[in-house]
């Protein structure tokens, strides 16, 4: 038996700012499965392919088989997936108006395969239309294409938010790059004043962002407040009791806190988390809305957020937030148009 103080510096969990994991050394997995088919869903359907020949449009996700996963090991992220996939098309040719549909099959998208050596076979109903046919194998293929890289580099940041633990020394290291000025904006910024020590262990940082949408403020703020309107820029079901103590639960329980402060149309306080976070740690968010015609602008403050966590959550806000709420928003618009 080792000396105290003598053992594997792997295994001293005291080493880490939160206690587990100790230098990532440990084998984690989670499974990306069902994440990877709301995220193929969501950059697959819709596609326009507009060509001289006319226009086709890729419609429903028809079949989804296979499976998802990222692997941490040593600090180092793993990534497995294979995924055989089939969408439906449909388009007009240009000249005779004729109208034609058909398949666009994916049979092996895994990490054995570059994306540019995927496989796919283009086909189309029986009729005439190879026009089409054609257009969907050349522009077509180029935009499911870039569709798959899309979906790829989700998995590879967008999943894989706190998967890599800060370990005693990182967060050493992020303190200190903190407290030397940034450069960055006023509009997202972290400032020296704003880190500050949770109990004896957690360093944290306050992050303030400001984004304007095309939305007047009591629409924006039913966006946090209702229920169905926040399953649908998420795409997950959630939990949402849009009253002072009540429960917030969204993403797959990977964000969850509850309403501590309510004023609509105006400013929403909530107790937030990330899952990945220290158990029982929370911080603070401060959503407050602004009209500006026919925009408004939200501001956030969060504080209490841990430093080594300060990024993905910043990405967390941006891409899982604000960017799904500017499509949602210009979906609503496009249909009434």
């Amino acid at each position: 038996m080792a000396k105290w103080g003598q053992g594997d510096p792997r295994w001293i969990v005291e080493e880490r700012a939160d206690a587990t994991n100790v230098n990532n050394w440990h084998w984690t997995e989670r499974d990306a499965t069902s994440w990877s088919k709301r995220k193929l869903k969501e950059v697959l359907e819709g596609l326009v392919v507009e060509g001289e020949a006319g226009r086709c449009e890729i419609g429903d996700l028809k079949h989804v088989e296979g499976e998802a996963s990222c692997n941490s090991r040593k600090g180092k992220l793993i990534f497995f997936y294979e995924w055989n996939l089939r969408l439906s098309w449909k388009g007009t040719v240009k000249e005779s108006g004729e109208k034609h549909k058909g398949s666009v099959e994916i049979p092996n998208l895994s990490e054995e395969n570059e994306v540019d050596d995927t496989e796919i076979n283009v086909s189309k109903k029986k009729g005439e239309g190879d026009v089409l046919k054609d257009l969907m194998r050349t522009e077509g293929t180029t935009k499911v294409r870039e569709a798959l890289r899309d979906y790829l580099k989700a998995l590879k940041t967008e999943f894989t938010l706190g998967m890599i633990l800060p370990t005693k020394a990182s967060v050493g290291q992020e303190v200190a790059s903190e407290r030397k000025p940034s450069g960055s904006s006023v509009q997202d910024s972290v400032t020296p004043q704003s880190l500050d020590m949770v109990g004896v262990k957690i360093p944290t940082v306050r992050i303030h962002m400001r984004e304007v949408f095309n939305s007047p403020a009591d629409e924006l703020y039913s966006l946090f407040t209702k229920k169905d309107l926040v399953q649908k820029f998420s795409k997950c079901p959630a939990v949402i009791e849009a009253e002072k103590g009540g429960k917030l639960q969204m993403f797959e329980g990977c964000v969850s806190g509850e309403y501590t402060e309510l004023v609509p149309s105006q400013r929403i306080v909530l107790k937030w988390r990330c899952r990945s976070w220290p158990d029982e740690h929370y911080a603070t968010v401060a959503l407050n809305f602004q009209d500006l015609a026919a925009q408004s602008e939200l501001e956030l403050e969060c504080k209490g957020v841990p430093v080594s966590h300060e990024e993905s959550t910043r990405q967390c806000w941006k891409k899982q937030y604000f960017e799904e709420i500017h499509l949602l928003l210009q979906r609503s618009k496009d249909s009434m148009e």
